[in-house]
């Protein structure tokens, strides 16, 4: 195994806000996936066409789509810099 992998996962083992940082960041892009897809999959619009519908149900998706990348992207952030706090306290 190389040098710089075992620091890597020997400082992961021991971070837990890092560890933390990740798991919530992997937890709220699937919960808010499929949030997304749930909240969208009932609806119904009387007044416009299916073809309306399905225009609105996917942009409304496509916003929890960019919602779901925004927050695993900050969680990843998060958790880039727990590492390198962490990693320098103990090297």
């Amino acid at each position: 195994m190389p040098n710089w992998l075992q620091e890597f996962l020997y400082v992961l083992a021991l971070s837990k806000k890092t560890q933390a940082s990740l798991f919530f960041g992997f937890f709220f892009f699937f919960g808010i996936q499929v949030l997304g897809a749930h909240m969208t999959s009932g609806i119904r619009l009387e007044l416009f066409g299916p073809e309306a519908t399905s225009a609105i149900a996917d942009a409304i998706a496509q916003r929890y789509d960019k919602l779901a990348w925004i927050g695993l992207g900050t969680f990843l952030v998060l958790a880039y810099k727990c590492y390198k706090k962490d990693r320098s306290k103990l090297w």
